[in-house]
């Protein structure tokens, strides 16, 4: 029998397999639980927890450990691997649902790279002031002595 007579094998495509995907922000800062709560994941790719920094957690520990400042930048974990600050947030938008004004928008922020980079830091520095004006301390999970204080 040639290939032409053959019937055609469709592609079986294997399902993503869910993966936790935690993020480990400051809740007690109005635009970060803003955006936190706003931000959706695709659902294919499995849920996004929303963890408090200021809450004793494993992945606080794991963050401390690994020696990352959380008041320098959000931590986002998919399975094994940590995304710390501008990467966090650039790779958030890769995983986010285009559904909505919001997911929309934070995917053409920050799915760039270079973008990411240059934007977070600035949002970094309004959520110090921010803070700082409520009278909120620092979380310093590193234990950095005259660190408590924005």
């Amino acid at each position: 029998m040639s290939k032409a007579h053959l019937p055609a094998q469709k592609k079986v495509e294997k399902p993503l397999e869910k993966q936790e995907i935690l993020l480990l922000y400051d809740q007690q800062c109005p635009m970060c639980d803003y955006y936190c709560n706003l931000v959706h994941i695709r659902e294919d790719l499995g849920n996004l927890k929303l963890i408090d920094a200021r809450a004793d957690s494993a992945l606080l520990s794991e963050v401390t450990q690994r020696g990352l400042d959380i008041d320098q930048g959000m931590v986002l974990k998919v399975g094994h691997q940590l995304y710390y600050g501008s990467d966090a947030i650039h790779v958030l938008s890769l995983l986010g649902s285009r559904s909505g004004f919001f997911n929309r928008m934070n995917f053409t922020i920050f799915r760039s790279k270079k973008v990411a980079h240059f934007v977070y830091p600035v949002l970094r520095s309004v959520r110090n002031l921010i803070l700082k004006i409520m009278g909120r301390t620092k979380i310093n999970n590193l234990g950095q002595s005259n660190n408590d204080r924005f």
